[in-house]
C-alpha cells in the first residue's frame, strides 16, 4: 500500500511540474527542435498556426506535441520529419507535408522506434513517402488520422500506416489513400484494425504477413490495385468489413495465402474481380458473408483443407466458385445461391436437391482464360449441364446439400 501511494505521489508531482511550451514565429521559441531541447518528460509542446520548415526532428522525451488549426510542419521533400524514440508520447492535431523520397532509406512523416504506450491522433499527413512507420514498438494507438499522397507505382512509393515487429497496436478510424499499401503489418501480434477507410492505393488496401492473433473489423477497402492480402498468418478474425470495387487482371477483394485457424464472417465482397482467392488455407470458417456481383465469388487453389462455408449469400456473380483440384474435404452447407434453379416442395426454405457451385465452364476458364468471352452463350449452358449430370472434371462431392432458397444476410 505504501508503494502504491509513493508512485501516485510521484506521478502527481510530475504532473504539477509539467509545463506548456508554445512555438510560433514571433515567440521566443520559434522552432520545434528548440522546444524539444528545453522540454522535460511530461511537458506539452504546443505549435501555433504557421508553417515550420523542419526535418529530422528527434523526439526522445515523453512529451505531448500538439498544434492549433493551421499548424503545419513542412519537410520540404528533404528527408523524414519526426523521429520518435521515447515511451509515453502523444502526437495530435498537427499537419505534416512534403516528406522526402529515398530508395535506400525509409523516410517517414512520423517514425516510431522501440516505443511503448503512445498515441498518434488526429494528424493529417499529405505528400508523404511513408506516413506512420512503427518499428519494434508496443501498446500504441493510431486513431483518427488522414494520410494521403500521389503514388503512381509501387517502386516509387511507401506505405501509409506501416507497422513492423510490434504488438498490441490499435489502428482505428484512419483514412488512407494514394499510397503503395494503405495499411501494412509484418510480424505484428495481438492487434486490432477497425473502422478504417483504405481506398485508391496503388497495391493493397491492407497487407499483412507473419502476423498472428489479430482482428480486423468494420473497415472499408475500396478501389485498391490488388485488394487486400493476408499471408502466412494464423488465428485471424475478420468481420463486418467491406471489400469493394477492386478490379483488375490480378485483383481480388481478399487474398488468403498460407492462412490457418481463421474466422471470416459478416463481410461484404462486392464488385471485385475475385471476391476471395485462397491458396494453402486450412481450418477457415466463412460464415454469413455476402458475395455480390463479383467476377468469381471464390477461387480456391491447391492445399485448402477443412474449410467451412456456411450461410453465405452468393448473388449475381459471373462465377460462384473456381476449384482447381478434384480432391475436396471442404464443406459447403446452407448457403444461398442466386444461380440455384432447384425447388422447395415442402416450403421449409431449403432446396430439395443439392447445388453444385463448381461449373465445368469455370474449370475451362481456369485453363484457358480467353474462353471467358463465351460466358453467356448456349454452349456454356450445355457443357455445364453435362458436367452436372456426370461430373468428370469437377469434384463430385463438392456440393451444397441444403441450399437456402432466399437471401440470408440482408444488412447490405
Amino acid at each position: 500500500m505504501k508503494k502504491v501511494t509513493f508512485f501516485f505521489l510521484l506521478f502527481s508531482i510530475t504532473l504539477l511540474q509539467a509545463k506548456k511550451i508554445e512555438v510560433c514565429k514571433s515567440c521566443e521559441i520559434s522552432t520545434i527542435k528548440k522546444a524539444l531541447e528545453l522540454a522535460e518528460n511530461g511537458d506539452e509542446i504546443f505549435i501555433k498556426k504557421g508553417v515550420y520548415k523542419e526535418n529530422d526532428i528527434e523526439v526522445n522525451k515523453a512529451v505531448t506535441i500538439s498544434g492549433e488549426e493551421g499548424s503545419i510542419i513542412d519537410g520540404s521533400f528533404k528527408s523524414g520529419v519526426l523521429h520518435i524514440t521515447s515511451d509515453n508520447f502523444v502526437l495530435k492535431n498537427i499537419k505534416i507535408i512534403n516528406v522526402g523520397v529515398s530508395y535506400t532509406k525509409d523516410f517517414a512523416a512520423v517514425k516510431v522506434v522501440k516505443c511503448k504506450n503512445f498515441t498518434i491522433q488526429n494528424i493529417v499527413l499529405d505528400q508523404i513517402f511513408f506516413g506512420i512507420l512503427i518499428e519494434k514498438s508496443h501498446y500504441g494507438k493510431i486513431i483518427g488520422n488522414k494520410l494521403s499522397s500521389t503514388a503512381k507505382d509501387e517502386a516509387n512509393s511507401g506505405n501509409g500506416i506501416h507497422i513492423w515487429h510490434s504488438s498490441n497496436m490499435i489502428v482505428d478510424s484512419n483514412e488512407v489513400f494514394g499510397m503503395r499499401d494503405g495499411i501494412y503489418f509484418e510480424f505484428v501480434t495481438e492487434s486490432k484494425v477497425h473502422n478504417n477507410n483504405s481506398h485508391n492505393n496503388v497495391r493493397y488496401g491492407l497487407h499483412f504477413m507473419f502476423s498472428n492473433n489479430d482482428t480486423y473489423y468494420k473497415n472499408i477497402f475500396k478501389n485498391n490495385g490488388a485488394g487486400v492480402a493476408v499471408m502466412f498468418s494464423k488465428f485471424i478474425t475478420m468481420y463486418q468489413n467491406k471489400f469493394l470495387d477492386n478490379w483488375g487482371s490480378a485483383s481480388y477483394g481478399l487474398l488468403l495465402k498460407e492462412i490457418y485457424d481463421t474466422q471470416i464472417y459478416d463481410n461484404l465482397f462486392q464488385e471485385n474481380t475475385i471476391g476471395i482467392k485462397g491458396e494453402g488455407c486450412t481450418r477457415i470458417n466463412y460464415k454469413n458473408n455476402t458475395f455480390l456481383r463479383n467476377g468469381w465469388a471464390i477461387k480456391i487453389a491447391g492445399a485448402c483443407y477443412t474449410n467451412i462455408f456456411e450461410k453465405n449469400d452468393f448473388m449475381h456473380n459471373s462465377l460462384d466458385l473456381a476449384y482447381n483440384t478434384k480432391v475436396n474435404d471442404n464443406k459447403f452447407e446452407n448457403n444461398h445461391w442466386s444461380e440455384y434453379t432447384g425447388y422447395d416442395l415442402d416450403k421449409d426454405g431449403v432446396g430439395d436437391i443439392p447445388y453444385r457451385p463448381v461449373k465445368l465452364f469455370s474449370y475451362v476458364v481456369n485453363k484457358t482464360p480467353e474462353a471467358l468471352v463465351l460466358l453467356r452463350s448456349l454452349f456454356v449452358d450445355i457443357i455445364n449441364f453435362s458436367e452436372k449430370v456426370s461430373p468428370v472434371f469437377t469434384p463430385d462431392d463438392l456440393m451444397d446439400k441444403k441450399p437456402i432458397m432466399n437471401r440470408i444476410n440482408d444488412r447490405f
